[in-house]
């Protein structure tokens, strides 16, 4: 009875043996020591063709000889399973990428000499074909692409990534991209390890040769197992040259406003050196008919005139010098008060209220408050003048601050006279003023002089008797920019 079971069970072992050997997924061969194909699966003929009498070789590759460093011959030497990655030709004579695998078939079992070796292989060519499709991808991608680990150290990265920072696989990421003994403070990957979520910042590097990058970093998780980010994956865009232009433009724009007004100078010297000529006329006039009244005016005429010419080279010369302004973290708030404090006494005496509406998160940001200061005294004074020309009920002045998307907002409002369109063209272009002989024309300019150091802009909105607002735009990331160059430069 159970040498019936046991033919029975091998009759069924068999029988699944050769189930298994036609249906199994893969191209299966079966070859002897002198590489002739003794057996093979319906999946291999179909693939490589014919194989009846034929060597492995021949059928595998169309060789006339045994393949160099073949694995089947090394499993028939030391009966060890192989798994090799190759080359060969299928019927139709096509290139097909496989992986196979040698399996040694010995004679009795475990311990008996390797009579066969079975040869399983797989087409992976679509596979990697995708691989390399990915690696050139990867490669030539136009920005930088690193993987790290979860101890930050970079395990891939891309040509690109290389050829800026040199050889850099098992190093730290910090000490690659920044020469860092230590991790970076407000690590974004640190951020998409913990919460696993992407995340975006600007930072600078610092290049194999030593030179400044600027870049703007994305980090994402790469996630295996769902319990935590494995790997996360850093993509960078190069902003060196966009920095450096916005620079140049941040450059131009400070010395746009002394350009512009090179031509008005003349101009204004022009009509001051009428004026004393006027002056200078009246008086030998006066002397020569011996007339008090004349020489009076004359000299009327001199002294205003010289305290013209006085007051516009001092205003010209702040006007004029180019410097970086002195930032220091600054509350916008609690300037836009001094002002309030400084001027509402003034304005009250003209009926006038001055008041701020000040924002309340607004936060301390890299401002110089002296520069600062100066603009908000000429908004403010012209507003004060602009309530009295219009000669409204109810005037007011109010100083506003904001802070959004980036952008801290100050800003003068009044509802005073207003201006047209032809004098809202002329008040930042020349040392044009409506105060007349009280006037300079050059608080304006000054003002968005300074602002455009800051590396802002001054905007206006204006309505002829209903009042005017300019608004100074100071960018917070041109800022924080502005103050790290002033601290590298002052180090």
């Amino acid at each position: 009875m159970p040498d019936k079971k046991i033919k029975n069970r091998s009759k069924i072992k068999e029988k699944v043996s050769a189930e298994l050997f036609e249906q199994v997924p893969y191209n299966v061969a079966v070859i002897d020591r002198d590489f002739n194909i003794v057996e093979a699966n319906d999946n291999f003929a179909h693939n490589f063709g014919d194989w009846v009498g034929e060597k492995c070789y021949k059928v595998y590759k169309r060789r006339k000889e045994p393949c160099y460093e073949c694995p089947s011959a090394k499993t028939f030497e030391d009966g060890m399973s192989r798994v090799t990655d190759a080359i060969g030709i299928d019927k139709l004579g096509r290139r097909i990428h496989y992986i196979g695998h040698s399996i040694p078939v010995r004679e009795n079992g475990k311990k008996g000499e390797i009579q066969y070796v079975m040869e399983l292989t797989r087409a992976v060519t679509e596979t990697a074909q995708y691989q390399q499709e990915y690696q050139i991808l990867f490669d030539r991608v136009p920005c930088f692409i690193t993987v790290i680990d979860q101890d930050y150290r970079i395990i891939r990265a891309n040509e690109a990534f290389r050829e800026r920072f040199g050889q850099v696989i098992g190093q730290f990421c910090y000490e690659v991209y920044k020469r860092r003994k230590s991790r970076c403070p407000n690590c974004p990957a640190a951020k998409t390890f913990k919460d696993w979520k992407i995340h975006r910042s600007h930072q600078e590097g610092i290049g194999k040769r030593g030179q400044e990058i600027q870049y703007v970093v994305s980090t994402s998780p790469l996630r295996r197992h769902g319990s935590q980010v494995d790997h996360v994956i850093e993509i960078c865009t190069d902003v060196t040259k966009l920095k450096n232009l916005e620079k140049k433009i941040i450059d131009a724009e400070r010395l746009a406003a002394v350009g512009q007004t090179v031509a008005g100078l003349a101009h204004s010297i022009k009509n001051i050196l009428m004026g004393l000529e006027g002056g200078k006329y009246m008086i030998s006039l006066g002397l020569q008919k011996e007339n008090t009244d004349l020489v009076r005016r004359g000299q009327d005429m001199l002294e205003r005139n010289f305290d013209k010419t006085t007051t516009l080279v001092k205003d010209f010369l702040s006007f004029s010098k180019g410097r970086l302004p002195k930032l220091q973290m600054t509350n916008p708030n609690k300037l836009a008060m001094e002002i309030v404090d400084l001027y509402k006494d003034i304005a009250a005496k003209s009926g006038i209220t001055l008041r701020a509406e000040t924002a309340k998160n607004i936060k301390k940001v890299p401002l110089d408050p002296d520069a600062i200061h100066t603009c908000l005294t000429n908004l403010v004074s012209n507003a004060i003048d602009a309530c009295q020309m219009g000669e409204q009920k109810g005037s007011e002045v109010v100083i506003k601050t904001s802070d959004e998307k980036g952008v801290l907002s100050i800003e003068v409002s009044d509802n005073g006279a207003g201006m047209d369109y032809e004098i809202k063209k002329k008040i930042f272009t020349t040392f044009f003023t409506t105060k007349g002989g009280e006037g300079t024309g050059l608080g304006l300019l000054t003002t968005r002089k300074l602002v455009q150091e800051h590396g802002g802009k001054i905007f206006v909105e204006t309505e002829k008797g209903k009042g005017s607002c300019f608004r100074m735009e100071f960018p917070k990331n041109r800022l924080q920019a502005i103050y790290k160059e002033e601290k590298k430069n002052g180090e």
